[in-house]
């Protein structure tokens, strides 16, 4: 009896403790079973929006395989921007998804750098779908509409819920029950209540983060955008004496892009990057239209009717037609160069705004006097004579009225005639270093002329020559390029000048006078 009792108060304590143990296994299974249902915080709570940017900057890169003479297409930009943002925002404990309304539509997401979180970005998301007539239609499936119907001077209303997508059929499901909508002649409109918090009206990146506690925290935002180009445009007046001329550049600055960058930092960078191109086909730009289909036709009396109110109409993701051009102010605050590598950047000094779709210009440098030289050139090739040119060259030197890197970009070239400038011809000039000639092939010669000859010939040799007339009232200079190497040229009338890598016969030829150049070119060895 003694030793039954004491086995139960030995045992006791076991079914105490797997009591205890059973009740704690419960509670954890509970627990997790709630951990599990929960929803986490990242898709309970909202969206933050960061603020507006606090300063912004923008570096626009030329599009790469455009040509100096080339113009801007302001219907198909093929440059790219490097855009950052400062912002400030407020982030709650634990996770979060922050939202970046206002980046360039033509954001390439993979570039996106976000600086500045305390646990850095588990996830990036770009909100590309912006509104505009079928994203909305297809974002409120499911959602209450307003059926619009107009019958005469009637308007009549009525309560229904899109049952389709915006490819087909508008079916919506009303008291009555299912039917199709804009089946009356274009008397059916849809009203929508709101604007599904999905669908932003402007272009978005979302970022998820991780923050150990609440905070207030300035972070930044950098990521290329393509759609945006520039190019430098130079303006030369020649004075009367064609010794020198007046030489005035702009920066042209074009956007594309939906979004405006206001009062940005604003940089360009000459000289070609290389990078993969990720923006889209051209033919890929168009966006696709809201096209509702009848099913079947009620029958209604036919009444003469004005059409429905327009829909909602969001911004153009591309070019349409003619841009915003703008010109900066009245004073020319001239963009100061810097160095980037083997790149050089061109900074505006004073602030600017990036407008969408807007093309502007700002001042590159305004410099009077600079020493030009005007000739005439005409380029051989086997004895051959090409078309002659006039040709506008400068030296890139600060004691010769320039000194700095030059942007490439087309020229066009002015002369005096009486108190007004005429335009004599357009040119362009490549990118070009301190110390390098600049010159400029703007036009076609008509009172210079050239005849080749061929007096002579050898197994081993050709003689060349050429017979330069010309009609002007003065003397000129003129450039005859041969298109060969050094090494196979001889017996040249005048001295060869090698100038830009290019074999030159330099002559003065006298006001309605005429001069005749020969060389020999022998064979290849």
């Amino acid at each position: 009896m003694a030793r039954r009792r004491a086995r139960q108060r030995i045992g006791e304590p076991d079914r105490d403790l797997r009591h205890a143990l059973l009740m704690l296994a419960r509670a954890l299974a509970a627990a997790v079973l709630v951990a599990f249902a929960a929803p986490s915080v990242a898709q309970d709570a909202p969206p933050i929006d960061s603020a507006a940017p606090q300063k912004l900057a923008v570096t626009i890169y030329r599009a790469p395989e455009r040509e100096a003479k080339t113009a801007i297409n302001r219907d198909w930009l093929r440059g790219y921007a490097l855009v950052t943002e400062q912002r400030t925002v407020t982030l709650p404990a634990g996770r979060a998804v922050i939202r970046f309304k206002g980046v360039a539509a033509g954001i390439l997401p993979e570039s996106a750098i976000v600086s500045g979180l305390p646990e850095g970005v588990r996830e990036k998301n770009l909100d590309a779908d912006l509104l505009s007539p079928r994203t909305l239609y297809g974002a409120s499936f499911g959602r209450p509409v307003t059926i619009r119907r107009r019958t005469g001077k009637r308007v009549v209303e009525e309560e229904g819920i899109l049952r389709s997508g915006p490819d087909g059929a508008a079916i919506v499901q009303t008291a009555a029950g299912f039917e199709a909508v804009d089946c009356h002649g274009g008397r059916d409109a849809i009203g929508y209540h709101d604007v599904p918090p999905t669908l932003p009206d402007t272009p978005t990146l979302s970022v998820q983060v991780d923050s150990p506690a609440a905070r207030t925290v300035t972070l930044t935002l950098s990521y290329l955008a393509w759609g945006f180009d520039w190019q430098a445009n130079y303006v030369a007046s020649v004075h009367p004496d064609g010794a020198s001329a007046d030489l005035l550049a702009w920066v042209t600055l074009a956007s594309g892009d939906v979004t405006s960058f206001p009062d940005a930092e604003t940089m360009v960078v000459a000289g070609k990057v290389k990078r993969e191109d990720s923006a889209p086909d051209p033919d890929d730009r168009d966006v696709p239209s809201l096209v509702l289909q009848c099913l079947s036709e009620p029958e209604l009396e036919e009444q003469s009717v004005p059409p429905p109110p327009p829909p909602v109409v969001s911004p153009a993701p591309m070019m349409e037609g003619a841009m915003d051009i703008v010109v900066t102010s009245r004073r020319r605050v001239a963009v100061k160069q810097e160095d980037l590598g083997d790149l050089k950047l061109y900074r505006v000094p004073d602030r600017t705004t990036v407008a969408a779709m807007a093309q502007k210009q700002v001042a590159l440098l305004d410099r009077g006097g600079v020493p030009v030289e005007l000739l005439y050139r005409v380029r051989l090739e086997d004895g051959d004579a090409g078309p002659v040119r006039m040709v506008l060259r400068a030296t890139n030197r600060e004691d010769k009225g320039l000194g700095m890197p030059l942007p490439a970009g087309p020229v066009a070239v002015f002369a005096p005639r009486g108190r007004t400038r005429l335009l004599i011809g357009e040119g362009a000039v490549a990118d070009k270093a301190i110390g390098e000639d600049v010159e400029v092939d703007f036009a076609t010669a008509t009172q210079v002329s050239v005849e080749t000859t061929h007096p002579a010939t050898n197994k081993h040799w050709d003689e060349y020559g050429l017979i330069v007339r010309n009609a002007n009232a003065k003397p000129i200079r003129f450039e005859a390029e041969i298109d060969s190497v050094p090494a196979r040229i001889r017996k040249p009338s005048v001295p060869l000048v090698r100038r830009e890598g290019k074999l030159r016969m330099p002559v003065t030829v006298p006001a309605n006078g005429s001069v005749t150049l020969r060389y020999r070119e022998i064979d290849e060895p």
